[in-house]
Formats: structure tokens, sequence, C-alpha cells
């Protein structure tokens, strides 16, 4: 190996080094006593994916060993955790679906592990902060580019120019995709407008969602009541669909929702946009009402969710 390429991978192992030692990777336990690094990891591959998994997913994906994943799994299945359904597709499959409890178990550890990274990015100013998370995309970019990942999705809080985009974007698609007319745009500016003049950082947010520096999805929490968490203005681009965005952002609008200490979130929506309804109803929502009514140029049933936080 030539002198060159020899630093190169000293540096990329002493960055190795020094990272895992600043985010606690080599700790025993995680979290507590009851998570080892690994059951922790696959626990949040579980909750997060965009898709059912399969124990061969996991496997190939996380680079574990198949019988400590067997392990890890069945505690997952002794605690409650999991379940195990087989595909309609293919009845050698088992696709592993975390449970209500599951996604309970997870929610302290989700919380835990943002505030530990918050902790970690405080004391530094934001342009330090911008540069670190500018300098991590390279390197995921670059890795996964290298592996054949399709370029990453960022899910980020608004900045200027956000909740415009939001809002000309739902107009522009709920016209096609539903020939819903301009009143719906209307609402949602009504919507959007009250979000920036009461914005409440401590117990509102948007995430945009971004790929290659272009917005291709939105998500909002807005305060309902004291106890309560609303999701609203949920979008992803056509183009972008299929790459688990939307379940994403929902994920992530209900861990900033739990983090914030609320105790439900609800959501209302309409009867027909069924890719929304199942990713409400994957992530745990539950219809409670519905009721029909004319708006935005079409005679539609109204449906409200609810989730137990």
């Amino acid at each position: 190996m030539d002198r060159t390429r020899g630093s190169r991978v000293d540096a990329v192992r002493r960055f190795n080094r020094f990272y895992t030692q600043q985010i606690g990777m080599l700790r025993q336990r995680f979290y507590g006593d009851d998570w080892s690094l690994a059951a922790a990891r696959v626990l949040y591959e579980l909750a997060r994916a965009d898709r059912a998994l399969t124990a061969t997913d996991l496997v190939r994906d996380l680079g574990l060993d198949a019988g400590y994943l067997s392990r890890i799994l069945r505690g997952f299945v002794s605690r409650g955790y999991l379940r195990k359904l087989r595909s309609a597709g293919d009845a050698r499959r088992l696709h592993l679906m975390l449970t209500v409890a599951g996604r309970k178990a997870f929610a302290p550890l989700d919380r835990a592990s943002h505030d530990e990274i918050a902790a970690l990015l405080a004391p530094l100013p934001d342009e330090a902060q911008a540069r670190l998370v500018e300098a991590m995309r390279s390197v995921e970019t670059i890795l996964g580019g290298r592996s054949g990942h399709a370029t990453p999705i960022v899910l980020r809080p608004h900045r200027p120019g956000d909740i415009g985009w939001a809002i000309s974007r739902h107009g522009a698609l709920y016209a096609q995709e539903y020939g819903w007319d301009a009143t719906f745009e209307a609402l949602v500016a009504e919507i959007a407008a009250r979000f920036v003049r009461r914005y409440d950082p401590g117990h509102e947010c948007c995430w945009i969602a971004e790929r290659d520096g272009t917005n291709v999805g939105s998500a909002f929490v807005v305060r309902k009541s004291p106890t309560v968490a609303q999701l609203r203005m949920l979008i992803v681009e056509p183009a972008a669909r299929g790459a688990g965005i939307g379940r994403r952002l929902v994920s992530e609008c209900i861990a900033f929702a739990r983090r914030a200490g609320y105790r439900k979130m609800m959501l209302w929506t309409n009867r027909g946009l069924d890719a929304a309804r199942h990713l409400y109803e994957d992530a745990g929502f539950r219809l409670v009402a519905e009721e029909a009514h004319h708006s935005f140029g079409k005679d539609l049933v109204g449906q409200t969710f609810v989730l137990r936080l």
C-alpha cells in the first residue's frame, strides 16, 4: 500500500475511534440496563422502516449474525414487542411488525438518543453545527453512493421559504390528483399563517424532507390543546413517493409530540386518501369519527384519527 493511501486509511480509522467515543458506542448497554446496542438498533430499524421487514432484511442491512438476530427477535416476542405475520405473497416469508407495546418501548430510546445528540450539539455555535451536519451529509452521500444507495433524504426543521412552498404544493397537488378547488389552498394558507404567527418551538414543529437540496415533503405538528397535538399538512412529492418519506415524516412528528409531553395526537383527513390512511394506521392511529361535508368543490367524508402517546 502506498504512503498516501495508508495515511488515508489511518485518518479514517482515527475518525472512527474518535466518533465512536463521542457517541458512546463502546458502552455495553444502551440507554439503560435493558438494551444492548444491537438490540436497540434492531428496534430502531423496525420502528422506522418504510416497509414490512423480514429477518433476512435485517441480517443484510445491519450485518448481524443470523443466530444473534434470532435471539434478539425472540426476546422482543417474549416481551410482547413484536409479532410475525406471514406474507400474503409468499407463506415462507415472515414480516416483522412492532406491536403498540413495542412502539412504546422504542419511544424513550428514541427520546434519549435525540437528547444525547442535542446535548452534543448544544455547546457549538450555529455555524459550527451547520458545518458539522454538512460534513456528515457528505460522508453519507459519498459512502452511500459507493454502496449503490440512493441519494439520502434529509429531514430538517423549516426555514424561510419552506412554509410558502408547502402551501403552494398542497394547492397544486390536491388539484391535480383529487380535483379540489382553490379553497383548499386557502385553508392550507390559513393553517400555515397561524403556525408562523403563533409558533411555539417547544410544542410545535415543521419537518421538511429534502433530497439534493430540493424540498420533497413536509409535515407539521401544532398544538391543539395542552395535552393534544395535531398532525397537519403531510405531503410528499409524487416523484419522491415509494421511498418511505411519508412514514419517516409521520414518525418524526410522533416522536416530537412525545418529547413535548403531549398525551394524544390527532389528525383530520378525508376518505379516499388511501396512501396517507395506511401510513397513519401503521403508525398506530385509529379512526374515531367520520362526517360528510361539502368542501373544496367536492362531496367528501371527513375522518378524525387519534393516537395515544
